[in-house]
């Protein structure tokens, strides 16, 4: 699955011709599902309405032939089941809801939060733990009580611990979905028993991260990590300023957007890009 960018004009305004391009581009690729407005979507730096109506496009442009998860997380409760109805409404076929962040809540009030909002919209829920940008992490047995809740249906653990993973794996039902957020060891993830992952690099090469990971799932070790080594330096280049500053970059040099990106986000650094358009010509990709 895609963490998509949202593509923007110079001046920051939403491109939603662009939009619709890549939501093509993903159809073809094989990519599984589209999540809008995540981390890598700078859901941070849209208003409301903005977040509403690129989740309602991103809904039109795939028009169910890929599946499209809504971020709708918020560290507000009320805020976050707002958008999660609005989400329903609109035709998302799932929500994913990152932690609470900035107010750091303990473990019983993220069970709480997050049960509030499973019962009061009836649509399948994806929990999302990302400490290293929340500063509040979602602990393996608070994800456990979790579990129990009907419409909450996985996680996307984006730690990059894979002893996390190990617990999530040995510790969670059979049916509860255990998505990688973290590219790096994505790969190592599903081949100790995890079910996919939600990937920044599949904005760039996603047939690449979809034969990884489907080697990783089919337990092709030898496949998987072959593939997966083409995409290493990639992988880490993506993450060497804040996601999603070098996504969109590379997005950009491939022409498939306009280079805008919104404040406090500045464009990637001369040396950076540098770094990052040869990996993108070693991939062929540009």
């Amino acid at each position: 699955m895609v963490a998509l960018i949202t593509p923007m004009f110079d001046d920051g305004s939403i491109d939603f011709s662009a939009l619709k391009s890549l939501v093509a581009f993903h159809i073809d690729a094989g990519t599984k599902a589209i999540v809008s407005m995540g981390t890598t979507g700078e859901s941070a730096t849209l208003n409301q309405d903005e977040h509403i109506e690129v989740i309602r496009a991103t809904v039109e442009f795939a028009n169910s032939c890929i599946p499209v998860i809504a971020g709708t997380g918020a560290n507000s409760t009320s805020e976050a089941i707002k958008l999660t109805k609005v989400a329903k409404e609109i035709g998302a076929d799932a929500c994913l809801l990152v932690t609470p962040y900035y107010n750091k809540p303990t473990q019983e009030g993220l069970y709480q939060h997050y049960k509030l909002i499973a019962e009061t919209v009836d649509i399948y829920q994806i929990l999302y733990n990302v400490p290293s940008r929340t500063a509040v992490d979602l602990s393996v047995e608070t994800v456990i009580r979790l579990s129990d809740i009907n419409n909450i249906i996985g996680i996307k653990d984006a730690t990059g611990n894979l002893n996390i993973a190990q617990s999530l794996i040995e510790q969670c039902s059979d049916d509860f979905l255990l998505y990688s957020g973290d590219d790096a060891t994505a790969v190592e993830f599903i081949l100790m028993g995890g079910h996919g992952g939600i990937s920044v690099t599949a904005n760039v090469a996603p047939k690449q991260v979809a034969f990884a990971y489907q080697f990783a799932l089919e337990n092709k070790r030898e496949l998987a990590e072959l593939t997966n080594e083409s995409l290493i330096d990639l992988h880490q280049h993506l993450f060497s300023e804040s996601n999603p500053i070098p996504v969109k970059w590379a997005m950009y040099k491939m022409g498939k957007c306009n280079n805008g990106i919104r404040l406090p986000l500045m464009t990637l650094s001369k040396q950076a890009k540098m770094i990052l358009e040869q990996d993108l010509s070693n991939l062929g990709i540009i």
